[in-house]
């Protein structure tokens, strides 16, 4: 989980184009929508591009991307748990 927290931080980094921030500068549970990075609605839609494209998942509604998007480390679950070959 903790390597999946750390792709998903420097794929942040990277699709949003967030220049003065390092992976290690992100806290995982630190709110992603509407907290202290300014990631605003164009944003999100990146990221639900990346995570469709690299993760193979579709996040087709509203509630489940408010929940998915609240922080890295919520992302990181849903991936885990949702993830085409994932065990549970």
């Amino acid at each position: 989980m903790n390597e999946l927290i750390a792709e998903l931080k420097v794929k942040i980094i990277d699709i949003l184009n967030l220049q003065d921030v390092s992976p290690e500068g992100l806290d995982e549970n630190a709110r992603l929508v509407g907290g202290a990075l300014g990631i605003d609605s164009i944003d999100v839609l990146e990221m639900v591009v990346m995570v469709e494209k690299d993760y193979g998942i579709a996040i087709d509604s509203q509630e489940v991307g408010e929940k998915v998007f609240s922080s890295i480390a919520s992302l990181a679950l849903y991936i885990k748990e949702t993830a085409p070959g994932s065990s549970s």
